[in-house]
């Protein structure tokens, strides 16, 4: 939209000061500094890995009979990942991509050009959604729900802007259990990465210290931006505090999570296209195989809370 702020992708020391004592604008900072790059930190692609990906975790959340929703809503859609991909695999014709960062929203809609897909964009504070009631019949949503302030207010305006019928899928969303030991294991990994490739035959694996330093100043502002984690128990009565009807919270990845931090980690520490193709194929086969585990195996023995992402869907009452 023409009146959409700027991105601001480096910030004044006097921007980020603020920013540890305002969660929103904490989030518009941080994540207009990553838009650049969030694509290639977070392996992101819209090719069949990542369509097959985002489908999938649509179909753990939610029914789906194959036909596409007409019109789909993303709030906090980053680089446009979700719908992206799903708009790719069919769940939605045509959509609209929002976020809190001018920054994200202006690469997801470069993302969508490049796809050719019917995409709209717009800078949203999802606790305020700036659309009409009944405007839509899908609202999806990845990694979003835990960086907003007041998920029931947000998950209100969600179905107020979902017509009757319509159904909203949430996915990415971290639990308090899976939260701890992630992040737990991503800070072993980031301290014996960089203390490892101080070595004299580890260097060439060292990022500059520079780009060490913001990496660091970056996961200390992830702090503030990442609000919440949940219990799934509570994340649906959250929902349905909002008014939703058919709720269902589901969760996956343990085995798949405790590989996958490690590995994310120690990418973002060493310098771009040192791993290679055998490594990326190494991840991601790995956390495939780990992935199958979980579904199959372990989600029939190990509590739900224990997982890493949480995937929640309902609807807005006919």
């Amino acid at each position: 939209m023409s009146s959409d702020p700027a991105p601001t992708p480096h910030a004044t020391a006097e921007q980020v000061e603020a920013a540890w004592h305002d969660p929103k604008l904490a989030n518009v900072l941080y994540h207009d500094w990553e838009a650049g790059t969030y694509d290639e930190k977070w392996s992101i692609s819209y090719d069949e890995r990542c369509i097959d990906y985002a489908a999938g975790r649509f179909r753990a959340a939610a029914p789906w009979d194959g036909r596409p929703y007409l019109r789909a809503l993303e709030l906090g859609s980053g680089t446009g990942f979700f719908l992206l991909n799903l708009m790719q695999a069919g769940v939605a014709d045509r959509g609209v991509v929002t976020d809190l960062s001018p920054g994200m929203v202006a690469a997801a809609t470069r993302n969508a050009e490049h796809l050719g897909l019917e995409v709209e964009g717009a800078v949203v504070d999802g606790e305020r959604i700036p659309f009409p009631d009944d405007s839509f019949d899908l609202v999806v949503g990845h990694a979003v729900l835990h960086h907003i302030p007041d998920v029931e207010a947000a998950l209100r305006e969600v179905l107020r802007v979902l017509e009757p019928g319509g159904r909203f899928v949430f996915a990415g969303e971290p639990t308090t259990v899976g939260d701890a030991y992630a992040r737990r294991l991503g800070q072993w990994t980031w301290k014996a990465t960089t203390t490892l490739t101080k070595l004299g035959p580890l260097r060439g694996w060292r990022r500059p210290q520079h780009e060490l330093d913001e990496s660091s100043r970056a996961a200390a502002l992830e702090s503030v931006v990442d609000i919440h984690t949940f219990d799934p128990a509570d994340l649906e009565a959250t929902a349905r505090r909002a008014g939703a009807e058919g709720v269902r919270a589901h969760t996956e990845e343990f085995a798949a999570a405790v590989l996958g931090w490690p590995v994310r980690t120690f990418e973002a520490a060493v310098p771009p296209g040192k791993l290679g193709w055998n490594w990326a194929m190494f991840a991601y086969h790995g956390w495939q195989r780990l992935s199958w585990l979980d579904e199959h195996v372990l989600n029939r023995v190990v509590p739900r809370s224990w997982f890493y992402n949480a995937l929640i869907t309902g609807t807005k009452p006919r």
